[in-house]
C-alpha cells in the first residue's frame, strides 16, 4: 500500500485519560540498535533522530519508551530528547517502570520505594517535568500475584504531579482489578497479536468495556517473544493472501488487524528505518473486510 500523503490521523483517535492520541503510535525500543538492548549493531544516531522527527511530521503523537531501552552506545530517551525537545503540546510520551538496568546493562527490579527514582530518571533523560503516562510493568505476569505496593507508590507520584496518568503492562485481569482499586488506569500494555490466546482476547475485550486503552506490543514480531501471541510462520499464507489483496506488506496487515480489534486498541510499532516508519503509519489507513478479519481471527 502506498504511504504517500497518509499520516497517523487515518488510524483514528483515542484518549489516554484527557490526552487524545492517534491510534497509530511509535515504540522506541528499536531506536538503540539491532539488539534493542546491549547486543548487536548500534543504530545510526542521525538516522534514528530523523526517524523520530519524521514520525511526528506524519502525525504520530504517542511515543512509548523506557529508561531501560539503552545499548552500550545509545539511549532511547536521550534520542527522543535530542530529536523532539522542546516537545509539542499534543505529544504524549509513555514510559515503564519496575524493571530497570544498571550501567553495565544488568537487570534489576525496583522496590516500591525506588519507583520514584525510576520515574525521575525518565524525566531527567527526556528533559521533562512530568510524564504523561507511566505504566507499571509487571516483570512476570504470572509470577507476581500482587502489584498493589508498587502501583500504590506510582499513584502517589500522580498525586504529587510527577505523573499525569497511570497504566499497567504485562498484566493479568486480576492485576488490572487490583490497580483500579487504587487509582484510575488509562491503559493496559500487553503482548498481543494474531493467534492470541483466550485470556489475552478477554483482557482486550474487558478493557474496551471499561473504556481503557489496550496497547499491544509484539503485534508484528509475534510468537516466541515475551509471552507473545502473534505471527507464527504457519500463519503466513492467510496474511500473505490478504496483503496481496490490499497491495500491502504482511507487517501492515498485522497492524491493520491489530487496530481492527476495537476503537480502544492502539498500536506502537517501532523501527529505526524511515521506509518502515512510513509503511507502519500507512497501515493505519488499511480497512480489512469482516471476512478478512474473521480469517485472521481464526488463526
Amino acid at each position: 500500500m502506498t504511504s504517500a500523503l497518509i499520516d497517523a490521523s487515518h488510524s483514528g483517535t483515542w484518549k489516554l485519560g484527557d490526552l487524545t492520541v492517534n491510534r497509530l503510535g511509535f515504540g522506541a525500543m528499536r531506536l538503540t540498535g539491532s539488539g534493542a538492548f546491549d547486543q548487536g549493531t548500534p543504530s545510526d544516531r542521525e538516522r534514528v533522530i530523523g526517524v523520530l522527527r519524521r514520525a511526528v511530521e506524519l502525525g504520530v503523537n504517542h511515543i512509548d519508551t523506557a529508561a531501560f531501552y539503552f545499548s552500550s552506545l545509545r539511549s532511547a530517551n536521550e534520542l527522543i530528547n535530542t530529536a523532539l525537545a522542546p516537545y509539542s503540546d499534543d505529544l504524549v510520551i509513555t514510559t515503564k517502570v519496575w524493571p530497570g538496568r544498571d550501567n553495565s546493562g544488568e537487570w534489576w527490579l525496583a522496590d516500591p520505594g525506588q519507583i520514584r527514582g525510576q520515574v525521575e530518571e525518565n524525566l531527567r533523560q527526556l528533559g521533562r517535568d512530568h510524564m504523561d503516562v507511566v505504566n507499571l510493568r509487571v516483570p512476570r505476569r504470572n509470577g507476581f500475584p500482587s502489584l498493589a505496593e508498587h502501583f500504590g507508590a506510582l499513584a502517589e507520584l500522580r498525586t504529587a504531579g510527577l505523573v499525569r496518568h497511570l497504566g499497567i503492562s504485562n498484566a493479568t485481569a486480576a492485576h488490572l482489578a487490583e490497580a483500579r482499586a487504587i487509582a484510575p488506569v488509562v491503559c493496559v500494555q500487553n503482548p498481543y497479536g494474531i493467534g492470541a490466546d483466550a485470556d489475552s482476547r478477554a483482557m482486550l475485550r474487558g478493557c474496551g468495556e471499561e473504556g481503557i486503552a489496550f496497547v499491544p506490543f509484539y503485534a508484528i514480531a509475534g510468537s516466541g517473544r515475551d509471552g507473545g501471541a502473534g505471527a507464527a510462520a504457519a500463519h503466513d499464507e492467510a496474511v500473505l493472501d490478504i496483503a496481496r489483496a490490499h497491495d500491502a506488506t504482511p507487517a501492515q496487515i498485522r497492524l491493520a488487524w491489530t487496530l481492527a480489534q476495537g476503537p480502544h486498541v492502539l498500536a506502537i510499532p517501532g523501527t529505526g528505518n524511515p521506509d518502515h516508519l512510513a509503511a507502519n503509519v500507512a497501515a493505519g489507513a488499511i480497512r480489512l473486510t469482516p471476512q478478512e478479519i474473521a480469517r485472521l481471527d481464526a488463526l
